[in-house]
């Protein structure tokens, strides 16, 4: 088999400020945004990857069958940083690192030598999923 991870999917709340976050904070091209019924999905990639994207998307969007206790619930494990993350990958952590937090990112760790062998460091973007950026060796 030949499979390849193409999209993965990261709630928003705030669909500009994700925007801003991944296109202007981590450098993350536009690839797509599509409006339909006052909500957007906006897909962005690292740039020279184009088969590798992250949808942003509406939190559990009228129609997807939940209930209204499931999407609190969903809104407060958001809100808590607890609901989604991501991890991405980078050959310079400390520039990484210094341009992230210099773009207002919430910083949740520093970078850090983990005792399970690699080193890294953590934000949460604008809506408050989880960035663990890993320094490749």
């Amino acid at each position: 088999m030949d499979i390849t991870i193409h999209q993965s999917f990261l709630p928003h709340n705030d669909p500009d400020a994700s925007l801003a976050f991944y296109r202007d904070t981590l450098g993350f091209e536009v690839r797509g945004d599509v409006g339909y019924d006052g909500m957007r999905w906006i897909t962005v990639g690292p740039v020279g990857q184009p088969g590798t994207s992250i949808v942003l998307e509406p939190p559990a969007p009228p129609g997807c069958g939940i209930t209204e206790d499931e999407h609190r619930t969903i809104t407060e494990m958001m809100a808590k940083g607890t609901y989604s993350g991501v991890n991405l990958a980078t050959t310079d952590l400390d520039g990484t690192f210094e341009k992230v937090q210099a773009g207002d990112a919430e910083v949740v760790q520093e970078p850090t030598e983990q005792p399970y062998g690699v080193r890294d460091c953590a934000f949460r973007d604008p809506a408050g999923n989880l960035i663990r950026i890993q320094e490749l060796r």
